[in-house]
């Protein structure tokens, strides 16, 4: 019984680590990843820019993608946005659950999106400049290195 017991544990620990994913995605880093780029004419309040495949009309966007090779990464560990509403769009093609939480500085959660499997999702969050972390709020992905570092002007 204790050798089934052990076997059922180190099964659920396994599985717990490849839930966490990667490490995390940002623009300046890796290929692919978190980018931002500017459009004229967005809605007011919105810094008037947009990613590539984001949502129109939210201001600027930012990608951030799940490592597809299955770590528990993102494929960027930096990005940088403008000031404003923020559409941060995340694509995670990875049957382990992972989403992209936004803190400040103090530690605050400002904005998340949902958590997802294989699949994509986005949110708005409203940034102000300053130094932000962005990580994956599954249990254990973030503390597995699955967090990265933005930076809104």
């Amino acid at each position: 019984m204790k050798k089934a017991l052990f076997g059922f544990a180190l099964i659920l620990a396994a599985l717990a680590l490849v839930a966490c994913g990667g490490d995390d995605d940002d623009s300046d880093t890796t290929s692919g990843g978190a980018q931002t780029t500017t459009e004229s004419g967005s809605e007011a309040g919105g810094g008037g820019s947009e990613a590539e495949g984001g949502s129109a009309g939210s201001g600027t966007a930012l990608d951030f993608e799940a490592d597809p090779g299955g770590g528990l990464a993102y494929t960027e560990k930096t990005a940088t946005s403008e000031a404003g509403k923020v559409t941060v769009d995340f694509s995670n093609p990875q049957p382990i659950a992972h989403d992209v939480a936004i803190e400040d500085a103090s530690g605050k959660e400002v904005g998340a999106t949902e958590v997802i499997t294989e699949g994509s999702d986005s949110t708005v969050v409203n940034l102000k400049p300053g130094e932000y972390k962005f990580f994956c709020s599954v249990p254990g992905h973030r503390e597995a290195g699955m967090e990265g570092e933005l930076t809104v002007n």
